[in-house]
């Protein structure tokens, strides 16, 4: 068991595209780094999923912050390590900050589409950058149920449940219910413009994302029930 450094970021990724991997930790070398503080980038190469990807990324640092990242995922906000290492140490009952997210988790599964969303990234589709707002935050940061896997920023460590989920769907959000489970809470930043540049192409969603909503279900369903029944998500007071 690795001794946790205190001032240390680590960013874990799965690849499986060296040029883009590459690209990636160009723009991860060129954040500025707050005085005191080392940064560690992670490849994660030949994973079965995010899941066991992720668990193993844990394995090989001691960086108390770990930001797990997309291959794909450019990070923009030049101040984006001492942005969110302010916002941990200020609020220690978050564990877990995302880039977008959904204040409320829909039962169907896409985040995205449903409705109470926040925060906001540059996304190319088709070959063009385009902005993709899920909501403008007025605070500091707002409390969400959820955040998006293409970049997902802790100050604690949890296992990824990769004895639950095995491949590469609905990771994201079993984690943030993890969280939430754990007795943390999740955040959203503001930003005045998007901190990253998600370069995902055109997604859709193939049948293993079915597969995956599924074992989620099974493992989240209760919980999620008594969250929609008890837990309000929103601003920060």
């Amino acid at each position: 068991m690795l001794e946790i450094h205190p001032r240390k970021v680590a960013f874990i990724c799965c690849t499986n595209d060296e040029e883009m991997f590459e690209e990636c930790s160009l723009y991860i070398r060129s954040l500025d780094v707050p005085d005191g503080f080392e940064i560690d980038i992670v490849p994660i190469t030949g994973a079965s999923g995010m899941t066991s990807g992720y668990n193993e990324g844990i394995k090989r640092t001691d960086a108390k912050y770990k930001v797990y990242m997309h291959q794909d995922v450019y990070i923009l906000h030049r101040s984006f390590i001492r942005d969110m290492v302010q916002l941990f140490e200020a609020s220690p009952e978050i564990g877990l900050i995302g880039m977008t997210g959904a204040r409320t988790f829909p039962i169907h599964g896409r985040w995205w589409e449903g409705g109470d969303t926040a925060g906001k990234v540059y996304g190319t589709i088709n070959g063009v950058v385009q902005l993709m707002n899920f909501g403008d935050i007025e605070e500091d940061f707002a409390f969400v149920e959820t955040v998006d896997g293409l970049l997902m920023m802790t100050q604690y460590d949890l296992p990824w449940r990769d004895d639950v989920l095995s491949g590469w769907h609905y990771y994201d959000i079993a984690q943030s219910l993890e969280y939430l489970r754990a007795g943390y809470r999740i955040a959203v930043p503001r930003q005045e413009q998007p901190w990253v540049l998600h370069d995902c192409g055109v997604s859709y969603v193939d049948p293993s994302f079915a597969d995956a909503k599924r074992l989620f279900m099974q493992e989240y369903g209760p919980m999620l029930d008594r969250l929609r029944g008890r837990v309000t998500i929103g601003q920060p007071s």
